[in-house]
């Protein structure tokens, strides 16, 4: 009690395969998405708006390290969320929004890192995103740890 911590019994979980922590669970070896979440992004309608658009992409966002080459896949829902230009939500982009949404209930399930086992950096470019994946390496094959992936700005450009 020195530092005036205090805790429930009823929040207290012992001998337990798995976790929930925030929006993820966590089980001994992996770390997967909380399948309310991953519901919740299946189920997210159509945006009518750019605020609408803004706002699932910011739920969206929080894992985008579980889904390979997410700055690939939620590019081209973008082009319309750039401030004063009209909200435009054509066919492509509906298709873009249906594929992203689709890729997180197919989404990987990350492993933990391991300091003893092999290690693999892959890396991907193209002319407006960049990707990687850390992966382990064992006997069962490649085990993504985390993938990134980031869209490219005009900054970037010579």
């Amino acid at each position: 009690m020195e530092n005036n911590l205090f805790s429930k019994a009823s929040q207290w979980l012992f001998d337990s395969s798995s976790v929930e922590y925030l929006v993820y669970v966590v089980p001994s070896d992996d770390l997967k998405m909380d399948s309310s979440k991953v519901q919740q992004i299946f189920n997210w309608p159509q945006p009518k708006n750019i605020k609408a658009l803004q706002s699932f992409l910011v739920f969206a966002n929080f894992y985008c390290h579980f889904i390979e080459n997410y700055s690939k896949k939620s590019l081209l829902s973008l082009p319309s969320s750039k401030k004063d230009s009209p909200f435009i939500f054509n066919e492509e982009d509906l298709s873009q929004f249906q594929i992203l949404k689709e890729s997180f209930t197919t989404a990987a399930i990350l492993s933990n890192f391991n300091p003893s086992l092999p290690t693999i950096v892959e890396t991907n470019a193209s002319d407006y995103a960049l990707g990687s994946v850390l992966s382990h390496v064992n006997d069962s094959g490649k085990h993504p740890i985390a993938f990134d992936s980031r869209r490219l700005s005009k900054f970037y450009f010579f």
